[in-house]
């Protein structure tokens, strides 16, 4: 069957990275409003920290399901219905009299997101192909990467625009006409795929979605709550995880077998090339790097007295590098391949060393100036990480699957965020408990952030070896096939 490429493609990525993004960035830029959100509310700091961790534990509790419901329904009408939810709960946390009914506004709002962000990679898939799809893969990789970065930073200016008092409330506004604006041109965009009958018993594994919640949630909320001692109150939770992760896996085994459609096909991880190294490679550099805004937080503020919207542009240069570097990167997959993530993992983690002995050399306040070149450097190589990873680990993946790889992908992702952020701020809270010393703090914790990147790096190395062996292979068995061919048209002739 001939490919024919939909006209509207770029467009309709325009659409759904906007969307996207909103939903991405409402992971970090909530963290600044937050001294905003307890005066204005009175809330209690054990709710108003779920207003961050309760979205984020919604967000990695449906990215699978929501994947494997634009698989089997449509990308676009669970591109539409998700987004109208956010902005739909967008507005009613914004509008919040209260901190219960911000709590809970922001779980639904957690639930809506992680519906929304697999369809991006799962209409990558349908739109795009050969270098094209690098491209767009490119483009979603800067969206990712520029939404954990530059929240901080965002944050900051809509506080300073609109004033501590309430200006909290305009950070969940601001999605409103953005959003109204995305569903419009996604109704107009966005390809219609072919009307599928709702057969919810045998497209929906419902016993899947129960077993993975539980798993997901037995790993999140011990890390979540790690700030109220979570992982030694919640220990047993791990125990949990393990035991329904365990039989979430044999569940889908037994499901496959027999000939019905499972939420998480286990063979993406066994007999999809590079998915499954990808896929690790993704979350533990989301160990090392999406900690590393929090901590740089605490130090510019805590330590620093710099203001949200200082401590934010301090930390831009790495926004930036990424944001270009991710563009470029993704058009450069179909040359370089994963040399490009192996790059970007050392690139990362020497810009991460830099910063950490400069924060040791340079007195306090040239910290912000001296940061500024390692920062930008590990920026660009973050650039390199992301959007080629997320090309590589998805390049072998039927387009049926897409979007549950893609939120599989992304749930390795938020899994590592969290448990990322809670290391490296025990991390540094714990040095500057012992002696308030704020730059050793950052340099310890920027050293930890740096190990686990090159964790990622090792892993990368031997998906890259293992590459060179299948094409190697795989060119051997081409010249078998050609030989043998050859020689029996000489014995024909």
């Amino acid at each position: 069957m001939s490919y024919e490429p939909d006209p509207r493609r770029w467009k309709a990525l325009a659409v759904s990275l906007t969307a996207g993004f909103m939903g991405l960035l409402d992971v970090s830029i909530v963290n600044v409003a937050l001294p905003s959100m307890q005066s204005g509310l009175h809330a209690s700091s054990g709710g108003i920290r779920w207003v961050v961790s309760g979205y984020a534990l919604a967000f990695g509790l449906v990215l699978v399901t929501g994947g494997r419901l634009g698989d089997a329904f449509g990308r676009r009408t669970m591109f539409l219905g998700a987004l109208a939810a956010f902005v739909i709960t967008s507005a009613l946390a914004g509008a919040a009299p209260n901190e219960t009914t911000l709590v809970i506004a922001r779980l639904a709002q957690g639930v809506a997101a992680g519906m929304l962000t697999p369809q991006n990679t799962g209409l990558i898939q349908d739109l795009f192909r050969g270098a094209e799809r690098g491209r767009a893969f490119g483009m979603f990789g800067a969206v990712v990467g520029i939404s954990t970065a530059v929240g901080p930073i965002l944050g900051g200016v809509i506080l300073a625009v609109f004033g501590a008092q309430d200006g909290w409330r305009w950070v969940f506004y601001v999605n409103v006409p953005i959003g109204v604006l995305a569903f419009a041109l996604a109704l107009r965009l966005l390809p219609r795929s072919e009307k599928k009958q709702f057969r919810a018993r045998s497209e929906i594994d419902f016993v899947g979605i129960v077993l993975l919640a539980v798993a997901v949630l037995g790993v999140l909320l011990p890390v979540i709550e790690s700030d109220d001692g979570g992982p030694a109150r919640l220990w047993w939770m791990f125990v949990v995880a393990l035991v329904f992760g365990f039989a979430f896996v044999r569940w889908e085994r037994s499901v496959v077998r027999r000939d019905r459609t499972p939420l998480l096909d286990t063979r993406l991880f066994t007999g999809t090339p590079g998915y499954a190294a990808g896929a690790v490679v993704g979350a533990l550099y989301f160990c090392g790097f999406a900690g590393i805004w929090l901590v740089f937080a605490m130090f510019f503020q805590q330590g620093l007295g710099y203001t949200p919207l200082q401590s934010g542009l301090s930390v831009t240069p790495f926004a930036l590098g990424s944001a270009v570097s991710a563009a470029v990167a993704g058009r450069l997959v179909p040359t370089f391949g994963r040399r490009l993530t192996v790059t970007g993992l050392a690139m990362v983690a020497l810009g991460l060393l830099a910063v950490a002995l400069l924060a040791e050399l340079v007195p306090p306040s040239a910290s912000g100036w001296a940061f500024a070149l390692p920062l930008l450097f590990a920026g660009v190589g973050g650039g390199m990480v992301i959007s080629p990873n997320t090309t590589l680990t998805l390049e072998c993946v039927p387009v049926r699957m897409a979007g549950v790889a893609g939120g599989a992908l992304q749930t390795g992702q938020r899994i590592g965020t969290a448990i990322g952020t809670a290391v490296l701020a025990s991390v540094f809270g714990a040095v500057v408990g012992a002696g308030t010393d704020y730059p050793l703090a950052l340099t310890v914790a920027l050293c930890c952030a740096a190990g686990l990147t090159c964790g990622a790096l090792a892993l990368a190395i031997a998906e890259l070896r293992a590459r060179r062996h299948r094409a190697q292979t795989s060119e051997q068995e081409h010249e078998a096939r050609r030989t043998e061919t050859s020689a029996a048209d000489v014995q024909r002739g």
